[in-house]
């Protein structure tokens, strides 16, 4: 078994109404980066350090940033997002933050908003740290 850390993000655990409308919408954001759900249950999933479950009360508005390698996969993750039942929260574009900030925002089917941003020309040491047991 292989597990991959620093792809996405650290660890982000989300608490959803409906799983099975999450599911889809994630599955379809994260085949544009091209990383597959890690597993699956009932009331779950998750996806290298993206663990979602339901919810039984309504959920609070979380925001969580992708890492994408170009422009293109921001816009690619803009499209895929909306497809899959996301809203627009702004589309791929430059930002303010700092200079060649390039991102794009949706909110997910829970409310959540889910960025994807590229913040320039950068180099990898790795394309992910891979944890093996």
């Amino acid at each position: 078994m292989e597990l991959h850390r620093g792809r996405l993000f650290d660890h982000v655990h989300l608490l959803v109404r409906d799983v099975e409308a999450s599911k889809r919408f994630y599955r379809s954001v994260l085949a544009v980066f091209g990383i597959p759900l890690g597993g699956e249950g009932a009331d779950w999933f998750w996806a290298d350090e993206l663990y979602i479950s339901r919810a039984d009360a309504p959920t609070q508005r979380v925001h969580l940033a992708f890492q994408a390698p170009d422009r293109e996969t921001v816009h690619r993750f803009h499209a895929a997002a909306l497809a899959a039942g996301g809203r627009d929260n702004g589309g791929p574009g430059e930002r303010h933050y700092h200079p060649g900030y390039f991102a794009a925002f949706v909110l997910d089917p829970d409310g959540n908003n889910i960025e994807a941003v590229h913040h320039g020309p950068s180099k990898r040491s790795a394309g992910s740290v891979v944890i093996t047991a």
